[in-house]
């Protein structure tokens, strides 16, 4: 069943000088996740951040680190960022030989586990893992870079994997990444997510607009 709607914006797109203080912000702006993503310039054509900044950053908000793993092998790195504070990590089926072995691995270190499906990775990918999942992450970019535009296509993805989690019968968190703005999150909602990653809208305006912003990606 769709839940209601939750907003985890991308530090991605923050201020990275003042990280704390902007995740202080977005918390207090109505937030309800905190989107971090990794990237580790092979798996995806970008460089961010490690474990330890996931650490400085868990004192700065109560809210769960939605943490997306874009780093490939992911399997050795999971348990540092299930220490450093992540509740939720989300992986990819092409960072790892055993997908399966991957989500047991996260469960087991007492996390949620995500699967992630790039643009061109079909819904099909799901077929023997999606109830073992807690949240399927549907990229409506090609991974790696803030700003991009929407992917239209992602859309009659997010309708079938809506279709097949209500068909199960479980709470699987249906979250969309990549150029989600005011401009289309109603229809993204509409398909069947009920979380929305938004980094370039949320952090358009600086703090002062960080509410209106969050309040807008609602629909």
């Amino acid at each position: 069943m769709q839940q209601p709607v939750r907003i985890s914006p991308s530090i991605l797109s923050a201020d990275f000088a003042r990280l704390g203080e902007e995740v202080r912000a977005i918390d207090e702006a109505g937030a309800d996740w905190i989107h971090i993503d990794v990237m580790d310039g092979h798996f995806v054509p970008n460089i961010t951040i490690g474990p330890a900044v996931v650490k400085a950053l868990r004192p700065h908000t109560a809210k769960p680190f939605d943490v997306h793993l874009m780093i490939s092998p992911v399997d050795l790195y999971l348990e540092a960022f299930a220490e450093a504070g992540a509740d939720i990590i989300t992986v990819h089926p092409e960072a790892g030989p055993h997908l399966h072995r991957t989500v047991q691995a996260i469960k087991g270190l007492g996390r949620k586990a995500g699967v992630s499906l790039n643009p061109a990775t079909p819904a099909k990918t799901l077929d023997y893992i999606l109830e073992e999942v807690d949240l399927v992450l549907v990229m409506s970019v090609n991974p790696g870079f803030g700003g991009q535009s929407f992917i239209e296509s992602q859309l009659r993805k997010v309708e079938a994997i809506r279709k097949r989690i209500d068909q199960l019968g479980k709470s699987i968190d249906l979250e969309v990444d990549g150029g989600v703005d005011r401009s289309n999150c109603r229809r993204i909602i509409d398909a069947g997510a009920d979380a929305l990653v938004a980094g370039t809208a949320t952090f358009r305006g600086g703090p002062s607009a960080y509410a209106d912003n969050i309040r807008a990606l609602r629909g």
